[in-house]
């Protein structure tokens, strides 16, 4: 039996003819992304999936529907293709992620992201969030929605000032409110049902309101879970740090039921927006 040993991923690698990596960006349990240059010479950023952690042809046909997707706060996919031992996607190169900026704002400010701030970039995830979790996109000739499965500051991505929803490694479409479905994503922003298996049209809510708490206050709201290995009980969010109004619109969207969560993320963001404005001095 023929074995494709996997390129060893390196600066200066051409992994194929004309593309020329450059740094490490960054590194997660479903890949690597480089910036590289392309055969023009642009520069451009480079998944590579290890081929083993892929379940093959249902992530890359998932992979190449979301390739077709047009959304001003959807990052795109340009081109996927094989490489030895690697599914690789080819993506516009970002300016850095907001979790990035979080680190910028305690470097030279000392304090997280300011609540106008946080609100006016997670106003544009959320537009993206429900353009993508909404049953209206052809897949196969039927309508079906996505689960992005993995909402958090370092999948969004900024170039300039216009945040873009990126890594669609596990994303995955559905016709249902509710699936059934493997658990994976990160586990500090997956909600409650995601530990049983099920994965609702909330769901990336949940992670976006656990972002937004982040983002705000530089802590994460629960303990950490440990594994997705068996059921996990949430204990009451710990939202200190924010003011009475927004922990409760916060509160409303990490609800353990999916269904009493805000009916999409942009109320949420409307309401916490709403929240933030109100607590400014005259």
């Amino acid at each position: 039996m023929h074995v494709t040993r996997s390129l060893i991923l390196s600066p200066g690698l051409e992994p194929f003819p004309g593309y020329k990596l450059g740094n490490l960006l960054g590194k997660g349990g479903w890949g690597e992304v480089w910036r590289a240059d392309d055969a023009s010479g642009k520069p451009c950023a480079l998944k590579f999936m290890a081929q083993r952690n892929i379940a093959a042809a249902y992530e890359i046909r998932a992979l190449n529907a979301i390739k077709e997707l047009r959304h001003p706060n959807l990052l795109g996919i340009d081109k996927i293709w094989s490489a030895a031992g690697y599914l690789v996607i080819q993506m516009p190169l970002a300016d850095g992620s907001l979790h990035d900026l979080l680190d910028v704002y305690y470097t030279e400010l000392n304090h997280p992201i300011t609540g106008d701030h946080v609100c006016y970039f997670l106003r544009q995830a959320a537009e993206a969030i429900d353009f993508f979790n909404a049953r209206q996109h052809m897949v196969n000739d039927q309508r079906m929605a996505f689960r992005h499965c993995d909402v958090k500051p370092s999948n969004l991505l900024l170039i300039g000032d216009t945040v873009k929803l990126a890594d669609f490694s596990i994303a995955f479409p559905t016709g249902s409110p509710m699936v059934t479905h493997s658990r994976a994503g990160s586990l500090d922003y997956a909600a409650p049902e995601v530990f049983g298996n099920w994965y609702s049209e909330r769901s990336d809510q949940y992670s976006l309101a656990v972002t937004y708490y982040q983002l705000r206050t530089g802590r994460l709201p629960f303990p950490a879970a440990k594994s997705f290995s068996s059921p996990h009980q949430r204990p009451a969010p710990n939202l200190s740090g924010l003011d009475k109004d927004e922990g409760q619109v916060l509160l409303r969207a990490l609800h353990s039921v999916p269904q009493d969560r805000w009916p999409s993320c942009r109320e949420l963001i409307a309401a916490l927006s709403a929240c933030v404005t109100a607590a400014v001095p005259a």
